[in-house]
C-alpha cells in the first residue's frame, strides 16, 4: 500500500469514527487556551479542567495575571505538574503579552515560541486550534500512534520529524483536526500500555497490529 493511500483510508476512519474533534482542555478565549496548553504540558486536560475555572476566573486577562506574582499562580495551579516553572512561565507569559504584543496571543510560530513556556508543540496547538492554520503539534498520543499506524516510518525519532512527515501528507485543511484525532485515537483506544486493537477500526491497515499478528497490510485497490 502507497504512503497516501494509508494516509487517505486514515483520513476516511477517522471523518467517520470521529466526525466532531477538537480540544477537551476548557477554554473562552485565545488567552485562556494559551494557559490551559501550557499547563497541560505532562498534565491530564482533565486535571488541568479542574484548576482553570477559579483562575481564570480571578485572572481572566493578560493584564490580570501579568499583575500577579508567581507565587500567588502557584496557589491555583499547585496540583499540577512542575507548578513552579508553570506560575513563572504564565506570570512571564502574560507580562510579554502586554508589553509586546498589545496583549493579544500572537499567531506567528517564531512570535510564539518567544513567549515563556511556549514551546513549538505548544505554538502549533494556538496556530491550529485559534488561527486554524495547518500546524501539526506533536505530543506523546501523536507520536505513538503515528509510529503504530505506520503513519511515519521508524527513522522518525523526534517530535520534529514526526511533524514533517505528517504535514507532508495530511491535506492542509485537515491537519488541524488530525492533529485531534490522532491525540483522541492514543487516548481512548490505540493507548500506551495496552492499545484496545480489538476494538480498532484501523487494526487491518496498522502496522503495529500486523506486526505483532504476523500479517501483511493488503494490497492497494486498483
Amino acid at each position: 500500500m502507497k504512503k497516501q493511500e494509508l494516509y487517505d483510508r486514515v483520513i476516511a476512519y477517522f471523518e467517520q469514527a470521529i466526525p466532531v474533534a477538537e480540544t477537551e482542555l476548557h477554554y473562552h478565549d485565545p488567552f485562556q487556551l494559551l494557559v490551559a496548553v501550557i499547563l497541560s504540558a505532562q498534565c491530564t486536560d482533565k486535571r488541568v479542567n479542574m484548576i482553570t475555572p477559579p483562575l481564570f476566573r480571578d485572572y481572566p486577562t493578560p493584564e490580570a495575571m501579568a499583575a500577579a506574582t508567581p507565587e500567588t499562580i502557584y496557589e491555583y495551579i499547585r496540583s499540577v505538574s512542575y507548578p513552579n516553572n508553570k506560575a513563572k512561565h504564565l506570570v512571564g507569559m502574560a507580562r510579554m503579552l502586554v508589553e509586546n504584543y498589545h496583549s493579544e496571543v500572537p499567531s506567528d510560530l517564531d512570535e510564539l515560541v518567544k513567549l515563556p513556556g511556549v514551546g513549538r508543540k505548544t505554538a502549533n496547538v494556538i496556530q491550529a486550534v485559534v488561527f486554524e492554520k495547518a500546524a501539526m503539534a506533536v505530543d506523546t498520543h501523536v507520536f505513538r500512534v503515528s509510529h503504530r499506524i505506520g503513519l511515519v516510518p521508524d527513522t522518525c525519532t523526534t517530535p520534529y520529524s514526526v511533524e514533517k512527515q505528517l504535514v507532508r501528507y495530511f491535506p492542509d485543511p485537515i491537519i488541524p483536526k488530525a492533529h485531534h484525532w490522532l491525540i483522541l485515537h492514543g487516548r481512548y483506544t490505540c493507548t500506551a500500555r495496552t492499545p484496545k486493537c480489538e476494538v480498532c477500526g484501523l487494526k487491518m491497515i496498522c502496522r503495529h497490529y500486523l506486526r505483532t499478528h504476523g500479517a501483511a497490510r493488503p494490497s492497494a485497490q486498483p
